[in-house]
């Protein structure tokens, strides 16, 4: 596949923890975010721009390549990301499981600034009830 190609595709991925446990608490989630910031760092083409959530979900803001497989990508992010995480926790139960399923939205370039800082702002959001459904929604597999 050719590398010559312009693109702007930008993601707002979001996911929850199995059963929407709070299991991002505040000595987890750090790890959580540090690594999977650090993976998108350093995936070819990819552009984080932000990361946040509360203790039962992640939000994900990045731009991606059109050479990138999102669903794949997803799969490796979480499962990757919970595999790290548990082995620095270093205990023997699970301290992070990702539910299965996501939400993916796109938007324009133009949208970036403000959710990025939707996403900043997801603890405020919640707390407030006042979120934005059409970025909380993820879909879940029987699997």
């Amino acid at each position: 596949m050719s590398h010559n190609h312009y693109s702007e595709i930008n993601l707002h991925i979001v996911w929850h923890t199995k059963d929407s446990l709070p299991l991002l608490t505040p000595s987890v989630e750090p790890l959580a975010h540090r690594y999977i910031r650090q993976r998108l760092i350093n995936t070819d083409g990819v552009f984080v721009h932000e990361i946040g959530g509360t203790e039962t979900h992640l939000h994900v803001v990045f731009t991606i390549p059109p050479t990138l497989l999102i669903s794949e990508f997803v799969g490796q992010l979480k499962g990757a990301s919970s595999h790290e995480v548990n082995k620095q926790v270093g205990l023997r139960d699970k301290r992070l499981q990702w539910q299965n399923g996501y939400g993916v939205v796109t938007f324009g370039s133009g949208d970036l600034e403000w959710v990025k800082k939707y996403v900043r702002d997801q603890q405020k959001h919640h707390a407030e009830g006042n979120v934005f459904d059409r970025l909380e929604r993820i879909m879940t597999s029987n699997d």
